[in-house]
């Protein structure tokens, strides 16, 4: 099983977040990944071995202030398809690998550059994190409760959505321009824009007057009582996303609703927070398997809350292979899946 990306040669200038996680899903999926680390003890996030995100990578140590070093990796992006680096705008310049310098050599190599603000602008050069990309792009600002402090999505939108899955795009996108043309280019991957590109639903609704700013005040984001999480009587959560008339007439046949007045006008959002208390509780009043029991595999839109220890024994996530287990560490299968050349078999860092 070569994978749908074999033939393609990627190197990776070792970082952590979203350059990694672009060169992992290159890599889950047959390209070469070559990855570039520096000498010395490793950053204090990278697990090692048992780090997934560096898994199915050809690993090099290489000092690249050294000058044998240099030329060595130069010896290497002669014949690749792409380079990708996290680092600052301007790093990779001071290091000897400006695009000047690559694409005298290589005329068609695809240089993706993954930064937080991007290459241009007031905030380029500004230092930041995840929460700081998706909070100037206007994300950050529709996540949690009304009247409360927005909520972090752990590291899944910045980094991981608007930083490594747009750069995966960008880097493969290029490659197939560059194989076209002959000629490579830059692709100026910014997490802010990413995580801004990712809430077009949210921006649309917004020009188009259905999406107000104020927090859980629409359907989608907690607002509604027919799209929401609710607290079972064992301290566990169950999810509905019942939006549509048929799913949502089917849910409150299940919960004993039927006819009642209350639910008549499901979009009157000044109706909304009253309706949430009165599911929330009717949930409280059986556990969370007890709901499942009553609610799991039906068109109620539905399905439990799993924590990260439950998902991975979930039975559809195991009969599809959502998660695998490879030198101990049980982690996400790549993804997605394709028909004719399926993903290599997982490798972890060696």
């Amino acid at each position: 099983m070569a994978g749908v990306l074999h033939g393609i040669t990627v190197v990776e200038l070792a970082g952590i977040g979203p350059g990694p996680f672009a060169g992992m899903m290159l890599a889950d999926h047959g390209a070469r990944v070559i990855r570039i680390e520096r000498p010395g003890p490793r950053h204090e996030s990278d697990f090692g071995k048992r780090d997934a995100v560096n898994r199915n990578r050809e690993l090099r140590t290489i000092d690249l202030k050294d000058p044998a070093g240099l030329a060595e990796v130069l010896a290497v992006l002669d014949v690749a398809d792409a380079l990708i680096e996290g680092f600052r705008p301007g790093v990779i310049e001071r290091l000897g690998l400006g695009r000047d310098v690559l694409h005298r050599r290589n005329p068609r190599l695809v240089i993706g550059r993954m930064s937080g603000f991007g290459q241009t602008g007031p905030r380029a050069l500004q230092a930041g994190h995840d929460i700081n990309y998706i909070a100037l792009s206007g994300a950050l600002s529709t996540y949690g409760r009304k009247g409360e402090p927005p909520v972090v999505p752990a590291n899944a939108v910045g980094d991981y959505a608007g930083g490594g899955m747009m750069l995966a795009f960008g880097v493969l996108a290029a490659i197939l321009s560059a194989r076209s043309t002959g000629h490579g280019q830059v692709v100026d991957c910014a997490m802010s824009d990413g995580a801004a590109l990712i809430s077009a639903f949210t921006y649309s609704g917004f020009a188009n007057g259905w999406w107000v700013e104020e927090r859980e005040s629409n359907v989608c984001d907690g607002g509604a009582y027919f799209y929401d999480t609710y607290e079972t009587s064992d301290g566990k959560y169950v999810s509905i996303g019942a939006i549509e008339p048929q799913f949502q007439a089917l849910l409150l046949e299940k919960l004993g609703l039927t006819g009642d007045p209350g639910f008549a006008a499901p979009m009157d959002r000044s109706r909304w927070p009253e309706l949430k208390q009165r599911l929330a509780a009717i949930f409280r009043t059986r556990t969370r398997d007890e709901w499942c029991a009553l609610l799991d595999h039906t068109e109620t839109c539905f399905a439990p809350v799993l924590t990260l220890s439950e998902a991975p024994r979930e039975p559809h996530n195991v009969a599809r292979g959502t998660f695998v287990e490879v030198g101990g560490v049980i982690q996400p299968a790549p993804a997605p899946r394709f028909s004719l050349t399926p993903a290599p078999p997982v490798r972890m860092p060696e």
